[in-house]
């Protein structure tokens, strides 16, 4: 804990906070960035509008959304990422490199799978639905994979930095995967009025290419941390770790097929007992998520009972790195920290699920919110990337994370301007670069934070965690944003997703006290007061 203490209230000066902007470290993030960005809009927009040009129905066009799913359960599995070694990969990369490359063969192979499958062809439809859940599950674990070795190879005052350059690798992978993709396909000569299976079989092989990128990256990277002697197991206790793994999943997977039409009854009937379609729906979910966990935690008992699975290893795989945490903060402590980890990014992302409708019912057109929010906004978005990193080495994560909060709600407020300005094109982009700069400046703090906060002994595992919980909560607020615009109007939505962030801001200032960090101060300064009192003058250096 004091090595994070240290971390994350170390000051640089601003020659050396640039300066490191061109460490090859920072270069590598961001062609990992990229291809970790590739994938998820092959899953979503850009496959949609394939399924749907071949004339699937929309019911079974946004069941594929689900092999996304992946993303948001991935602490599930993170501990195999920690723990299990690849035969023959392991010895040769070490962990976290196999895992990489395992995971990016693993996107190459599904991304050509989905290619090679006509959804037009009720049974080639299954085959792309296989390749859709393989996307998303290796995708997935390329995340943990690349979060993993970001916190073990990189300093934890170069979190911010390398961040802000993994999240302009990411969404400038996202643009090749949705526009590019959607170019290609209609170059290749696919339209909606005559679907054309070659057009998006060749566009999909192209972006199964640029999977070259994050293999190339795989291997110029270096591994982080040598970890032979820490392969203590004998093989078929990793077997049966792996065994145990899959008999959970397909348990939880199970209990959502055989539930889903009970699902579709109840949730009609909560609809008609509480008049609300959205809530009912989330209540169901919640009930079937809850189940479907507890047949996993069941058949993982059980797996331990028979001894499929060693039980002291399932225990430091999963148990152990919930443990740590707590023991490493103290109970009140790590409370606060999920608390803020949970809620930081709560007032951008109910803000960001209505920002777009605002645009239109303002009467901006297609184009205009395209140009505004999909490219200059990108743009904007990385820049402020870059500057939070920057500023995180010079001033300090917790001081960033802070001031990112402050600034959060301002621009949040700022929104309301829109409404008294007409049909403004400045007003608009003004307001666009102020949202994406700051969205993007505080991402880069609070990744750098939460960096802060792993343990190396379980890296993956714990920050598959953080970043699960980072988005739950928000996520599910967010849903309601539309009823809580048509219940209190723009100008009451934008006043109650600012005030939301006030909290968070205390929030900070009760973390870092109980941290020990002084985000009032610079450590400069804190440096000369305590000289001053043991007789020294700022000047008596």
């Amino acid at each position: 804990m004091r090595a994070m203490l240290k971390a994350i209230q170390t000051e640089h000066g601003w020659k050396e906070s640039l300066a490191a902007v061109f460490q090859r470290q920072v270069f590598y993030m961001s062609l990992l960035g990229f291809s970790a960005g590739l994938p998820l809009l092959l899953i979503f927009s850009s496959l949609s509008l394939w399924l749907r040009e071949a004339g699937i129905d929309k019911s079974a066009v946004t069941y594929f959304s689900w092999a996304a799913l992946g993303y948001s359960f991935k602490f599930v599995w993170a501990p195999l990422v920690d723990c299990l070694p690849i035969p023959g990969l392991t010895r040769w990369l070490g962990l976290r490199r196999s895992w990489l490359l395992l995971s990016q063969l693993g996107i190459a192979g599904a991304i050509t799978l989905m290619a090679t499958s006509n959804p037009i062809i009720e049974a080639e439809l299954f085959y792309m639905a296989m390749g859709a859940v393989l996307l998303g599950f290796s995708a997935a674990t390329q995340d943990i994979s690349i979060d993993a070795y970001r916190i073990e190879a990189v300093d934890a005052d170069m979190q911010g930095l390398v961040s802000a350059s993994y999240i302009a690798g990411y969404r400038i992978g996202m643009i090749v995967s949705g526009a590019g993709a959607l170019y290609l396909a209609s170059y290749f000569g696919t339209t909606k009025d005559l679907y054309n299976y070659q057009a998006w079989q060749w566009s999909y092989h192209i972006m199964s290419a640029f999977v070259l990128v994050g293999i190339l990256a795989t291997f110029l990277i270096t591994e982080p941390i040598k970890r032979e002697s820490q392969f203590e197991h004998a093989p078929k206790h990793y077997s049966g770790l792996l065994l145990a793994f899959v008999l959970c999943v397909t348990g939880f997977v199970t209990i959502f097929v055989i539930s889903s039409d009970a699902a579709t009854e109840s949730k009609a009937y909560f609809t008609g007992l509480f008049g609300n379609q959205a809530l009912s729906g989330l209540l169901v979910e919640l009930i079937r998520l809850c189940i479907g966990l507890a047949i996993a935690v069941g058949i993982g008992k059980i797996c331990i009972v028979m001894r499929i699975v060693n039980e002291e290893m399932f225990v430091n795989s999963y148990v152990a790195p919930i443990k740590q945490f707590f023991q490493d903060y103290g109970l009140k402590t790590a409370w606060l920290l999920l608390a803020l980890i949970g809620l930081y990014r709560i007032s951008d992302i109910v803000l960001g699920v209505v920002s777009n409708i605002f645009y239109q019912d303002l009467g901006y057109s297609k184009n205009e919110i395209a140009d505004a929010v999909k490219l200059f906004g990108l743009i904007m978005t990385i820049f402020g990337g870059f500057i939070g990193g920057i500023l995180a080495m010079r001033l300090g994560v917790m001081r960033m994370l802070f001031i990112g909060a402050a600034l959060v709600v301002i621009t949040n407020l700022a929104f309301i301007i829109l409404l008294y300005t007409d049909h403004n094109l400045y007003a608009l982009y003004s307001i666009v670069a102020a949202d994406n700069l700051v969205a993007g400046l505080a991402s880069a703090a609070f990744v750098a934070f939460l960096s802060s906060l792993v343990n190396i002994k379980f890296t993956a595992m714990q920050y598959a965690i953080f970043s699960s919980l980072m988005t739950l909560l928000p996520k599910a607020l967010a849903g309601y944003s539309g009823g809580i615009v048509e219940s209190i109007g723009y100008t009451g939505f934008f006043t109650f997703a600012a005030s939301i962030g006030v909290p968070i801001m205390i929030l900070v200032v009760l973390v870092s006290r109980h941290l020990g960090v002084d985000i009032e101060h610079s450590e400069s300064d804190s440096s000369n007061q305590q000289k001053t009192q043991e007789g020294f003058a700022p000047s008596e250096k």
